[in-house]
């Protein structure tokens, strides 16, 4: 099992930027895709993004597209979401996940507890 611990939510103003980041601790036998979904209140979870073990590849949600960056950190099993031009529809928990790549389909595995996202308009 791989223990996911968040940081860097926060509030902030439409337009403006906020950088989540994630660190996986436990298994360190195997290489992981990790990323990132999001829920917010009355709604089901929706996913951002995701990234293979080496970063070389990449998948977002469509509402994200253009705004949100998902990457791999310096330290092994890191993950950040840079997200910019923030919404207020994006106000939600952020949860990092941690998974297998299969093909071109992640299988997610393991959770954080989450970080809470505000955008103010």
């Amino acid at each position: 099992q791989v223990q996911l611990v968040e940081s860097g939510g926060g509030l902030v103003q439409a337009g403006g930027s906020l950088r989540l980041s994630c660190a996986a601790s436990g298994r360190t036998d195997s290489r992981y895709a990790m990323g990132w979904f999001r829920q917010a209140p009355g709604k089901e979870r929706e996913f951002v993004g995701g990234i293979s073990w080496s970063g070389s590849s990449t998948d977002y949600g469509d509402s994200v597209k253009g705004r949100f960056t998902i990457s791999r950190g310096n330290a092994p099993r890191t993950v950040s979401l840079q997200m910019n031009s923030l919404k207020p529809e994006d106000t939600a928990v952020y949860y990092c996940t941690a998974g297998a790549l299969v093909g071109s389909s992640y299988r997610w595995n393991d959770w954080g507890q989450g970080t809470q996202v505000t955008v103010s308009s």
